[in-house]
């Protein structure tokens, strides 16, 4: 059936679906939450009232936020999610720390530690072998020890029932953009998290005084059986000054992370002048101290320029500690296409917002041609069933129209972690 016009349902139909999904994708791909308010559901940049961001910034997402009052200075994707490596064992110390007094002792036996992944780092525990609390969280802070995070796992009930714990924590912290596959961070297909999430499980973490005097410590003497001890150091090169990268100023911690999949991640906490900033930074590019860089110079912005941000965003607060819930929604999606990232120090982080709404402009235009045509098509034609749903990567979709290809389109926002041998963790 042809319209007057020329233009055939079918060809209608197929414009439609050519638009590019990434362009579709995009409007929503940051609209997927709206946890900490609705700036920091948007792609890109978000800064108000303070210029002078560092340039030349190749994370894929960061954000910048102040300890006390949680507001959040600067951002970029907060919300998308990405794999984040060792950085996770901040939500495992959240949820096993006060389990344990930091004196009992523990004798490791094989099954504690017989399911670590294979590329691990570890701290050096061997079966036969006596711990402290203290020591095992020692290794889980410093070295990234995966061994050592799965023995506080098993004699917290197993890797199963710690990782059910860890989520329920994050869903409470509000920590919605996190799904949790291993209590350690390894590579594991699916496990996610996001800057916003890493930097709540920071802040949630630092308000107790244990876990804070672990991510600072630098130094400490682990056992390695008798009266056998080794040093170890803390892998944090921002606290220790390693690797050619300079001790940074006022440092508390947090948490570093490195797989071959992920990426480097790594979540720090500085204080200056009375004042504490947290960063996260996820996911720059690749080698050398790039991660630790790109943190310094964001921290540096917080005390300096930074002083006179207009908060963008804010960490809300824990559902068990009053926080008022905020439920996950894509109602912003259209409001987020409309309203472009605001962009700092000629730096572009977010999508091509204009060209987004362009595209989305195109797709209802032609979706509603289609529609029309179709409507004329079953009055002629006395149609008496609609068409089948079109099936899409994403699943079955509606006829047409933009609300079709958003709704079944892979969110780009979602980086899953596809490796299991990604190594290190």
């Amino acid at each position: 059936m042809r319209d007057s016009s020329g233009l055939s349902r079918r060809a209608a139909l197929g414009l439609a679906a050519a638009v590019p999904l990434a362009a579709a994708t995009a409007a929503t791909a940051y609209a997927t939450t709206t946890i900490g308010g609705e700036r920091l559901a948007r792609a890109g940049i978000q800064v108000s009232g303070a210029s002078g961001l560092p340039e030349h910034l190749t994370a894929r997402s960061w954000l910048v936020a102040d300890l006390t009052t949680g507001e959040v200075l600067a951002a970029c994707n907060a919300h998308r999610r990405l794999a984040p490596a060792s950085t996770l064992k901040m939500l495992f110390a959240d949820t096993v720390l006060k389990k344990f007094e930091r004196a009992r002792t523990y004798k490791v036996v094989d099954a504690d530690i017989a399911d670590v992944p294979a590329g691990s780092s570890l701290v050096g525990i061997k079966p036969g072998i006596t711990y402290t609390v203290e020591q095992l969280w020692q290794g889980v802070f410093l070295r990234s020890g995966n061994d050592a995070v799965h023995v506080l796992s098993h004699m917290n009930g197993g890797i199963e029932a710690t990782v059910a714990e860890m989520q329920a924590l994050a869903q409470d912290l509000q920590a919605l953009d996190t799904h949790v596959v291993s209590p350690d961070g390894f590579d594991h297909k699916g496990q996610l998290s996001s800057a916003y999430d890493l930097t709540l499980f920071a802040r949630h973490g630092l308000a107790d005084a244990d876990f804070r005097g672990y991510c600072s410590t630098r130094t400490a003497d682990f056992p390695a059986g008798g009266k056998k001890t080794f040093q170890i150091q803390n892998t944090d090169r921002l606290l220790t000054g390693a690797w050619g990268m300079k001790p940074y100023e006022g440092l508390i911690g947090v948490k570093n992370g490195y797989t071959s999949h992920a990426g480097n991640t790594f979540t720090g906490a500085a204080t200056r002048d009375g004042r504490t900033l947290l960063v996260t930074v996820m996911h720059p590019k690749s080698g050398g101290n790039g991660v630790y860089e790109e943190t310094a110079r964001l921290l540096d912005w917080g005390f300096g320029k930074g002083a006179n941000a207009e908060p963008v965003g804010t960490l809300v607060d824990p559902l068990s500690a009053g926080g008022a819930s905020a439920k996950p929604t894509r109602k912003a999606a259209k409001a987020a296409a409309g309203a472009p990232a605001a962009a700092a120090s000629g730096q572009d982080g977010g999508a091509p917002w204009g060209l987004i709404g362009g595209a989305g402009a195109a797709v209802a235009l032609l979706a509603g041609g289609a529609l029309a045509l179709r409507a004329r098509a079953r009055r002629s034609a006395g149609e008496r069933a609609a068409e089948p749903a079109r099936e899409t990567a994403g699943g079955p979709a509606r006829e047409t129209g933009a609300a079709a290809v958003v709704e079944t389109a892979a969110d780009p926002a979602v980086e899953s972690a596809e490796a299991d041998g990604g190594g290190r963790g």
